[in-house]
């Protein structure tokens, strides 16, 4: 009898948990409040046709990659002051194509939930005028208890179908693509944010845009002589 009410005792803690977990999932969804997941299974279709988000002539002679995370406060400092001068100087003139990749760390609870904003973002076409909204509202919705309504906020500005945002939010399919992202980061050495690859050399930090033209300069190969 003792062994029959120990399984029985075990039995209704499963219950319990499963009908307290079901609850909170319940209201989740109910509130529209949607979670990203860390370290899912990374499938082909999460990568199919999809190497980054890139800004910039695909012609350009050098192609730098920023690993960034969107509640790091060196990303956003490097995406408000140095980011606009790289685009005017470097990626506007044909001379840089920049590929974006997100590397959320451990240590900031809502990156994931910022990365899948921008990606449901770029369904509509509006990548880059959401990743700017977010950066720029970092120091706020930081601290927020939970910012996916902040984010929406931002999509709101943005123009966007808000039913076909909030659904792709909400489906969180774009988990795989994120954790892809952040797995080629670990691949190529990447350990914190922002860090560059730059041809075959990863930069941890770019001091300003004078100086990344300089480097980029260095890597361009010559034009040809006139005939």
């Amino acid at each position: 009898m003792a062994g029959t009410s120990s399984l029985n005792r075990f039995y209704l803690i499963l219950l319990a948990v499963a009908v307290v977990g079901g609850g909170l999932l319940y209201w989740q969804v109910r509130r529209g409040v949607p979670s990203i997941p860390a370290n899912v299974t990374v499938t082909v279709a999460d990568t199919a046709g999809f190497q980054g988000y890139f800004l910039g002539d695909p012609a350009a002679p050098v192609v730098i990659t920023e690993y960034a995370d969107y509640q790091c406060p060196g990303c956003q400092s490097f995406d408000m002051v140095q980011f606009p001068d790289i685009v005017r100087q470097l990626v506007e003139t044909g001379k840089v194509r920049w590929r974006y990749r997100d590397f959320p760390l451990n240590m900031h609870p809502f990156s994931r939930l910022a990365a899948h904003s921008a990606a449901c973002a770029d369904d509509q076409g509006k990548y880059w005028q959401q990743h700017s909204l977010i950066y720029q509202g970092q120091a706020a919705w930081a601290r927020e208890a939970e910012p996916s309504g902040t984010f929406r906020g931002y999509a709101e500005q943005n123009g966007l179908n808000l039913t076909a945002y909030n659904e792709c939010m909400m489906s969180a399919k774009y988990a795989g693509r994120i954790q892809a992202s952040y797995d080629e980061g670990v691949r190529v050495g990447v350990s914190g944010t922002p860090t560059f690859l730059i041809g075959d050399r990863l930069y941890g930090g770019l001091s300003n845009s004078d100086a990344l033209k300089r480097l980029v300069d260095s890597l361009t190969p010559p034009a040809p002589p006139l005939k």
